[in-house]
């Protein structure tokens, strides 16, 4: 907390007068189109849920996708990042199937990304506020319209703060939970509470819409020759996206339980502010953080096993 914002002024959509935002988005989308229909086959499941969502919603609702992070790293080190953060390949990829506006820069979403890896110096802040894709043997990354993060500012830090402004407007904004690559047929692992805090925290609750996808470690494997990364995206791969349905929550009455719970429980305390729209404590807020995170998880594990489904069914 306390920290300004890493150059907030190239992420305006009057920023040059839209230009070069309009012109890196159309790059990263046929990237994404590129590697999603091209090079690999997609399947989506219930897309027009995602695409409804997308670009018809009731004025001032915001849109909050959450999903399974499943290609790799940035570099060789086994880095993740510690909230909610991306800038791997399954993002903006997942966003390239047919039909999808892939390449419409306003309708395309907001994401948060690792300040000390994307944002390390100015040159790399303007291009990752605008979007810039890069290919190198250590990394494979394509962004746009990023909101900087910063590892271990807990989620009370300014960056989460712009994030939950995007919100504010009514923007989409997407976010993977469980806060690090997974690229084992494993369940989804324990979400970080930095999505749940966005929900509470929001002034209008945003439309949660879960998204599970498969197939993105094959396109960018953790280990693939000597135990490292390809320098490019495979081929010839499959890759199945599962949307959801939103997730609905009755936040007053989760509030209320958490009020309840919190008394019952003992924790250290981190300084939060009280900054939800229900005046919680921080001992209650880390309850109601922690029951809407475990109700978005249940929704992604059930979404995951409904994807092995497909998949059996597609082999």
């Amino acid at each position: 907390m306390g920290r300004g914002r890493t150059m907030e002024w190239a992420a305006r959509a009057n920023h040059m007068g839209g230009i070069p935002r309009k012109a890196i988005i159309l790059a990263a989308g046929a990237f994404a189109r590129a590697v999603a229909n091209l090079l690999n086959s997609t399947t989506v499941h219930n897309p027009e849920t995602l695409i409804r969502l997308v670009r018809s919603r009731p004025p001032g609702v915001p849109l909050l996708t959450v999903s399974n992070h499943m290609s790799t790293s940035v570099n060789g080190n086994g880095i993740h990042f510690s909230v909610i953060t991306s800038d791997r390949l399954d993002d903006p990829v997942m966003w390239g199937f047919k039909g999808f506006p892939t390449m419409d820069a306003n309708l395309a979403r907001w994401v948060l990304a690792a300040e000390d890896i994307c944002f390390k110096n100015r040159v790399l802040s303007y291009c990752f506020r605008l979007g810039i894709h890069s290919f190198a043997p250590e990394r494979v990354q394509f962004a746009g319209k990023c909101i900087p993060i910063t590892r271990g500012g807990g989620i009370y830090q300014e960056h989460m703060n712009e994030a939950l402004e995007r919100l504010s407007d009514g923007a989409w904004l997407h976010t993977f939970p469980e806060g690090k690559v997974s690229q084992e047929n494993e369940p989804i692992r324990r979400l970080k509470w930095g999505t749940a805090s966005l929900i509470a925290r929001a002034p209008v609750t945003p439309i949660v819409l879960p998204i599970v996808h498969h197939g993105f470690q094959e396109v960018m494997p953790e280990k693939y020759l000597f135990g490292r990364r390809p320098p490019f995206p495979l081929f010839n791969k499959k890759i199945t996206i599962t949307v959801g349905d939103p997730i609905e929550f009755d936040l007053p009455k989760m509030s209320e339980m958490a009020v309840s719970m919190s008394k019952d429980c003992s924790s250290s305390s981190s300084g939060w502010p009280c900054a939800t729209r229900f005046g919680l404590n921080e001992a209650a807020q880390k309850c109601l953080y922690s029951s809407i995170s475990k109700q978005i998880w249940v929704v992604m594990e059930n979404l995951r096993n409904l994807g092995k489904t497909f998949l059996k069914q597609d082999d």
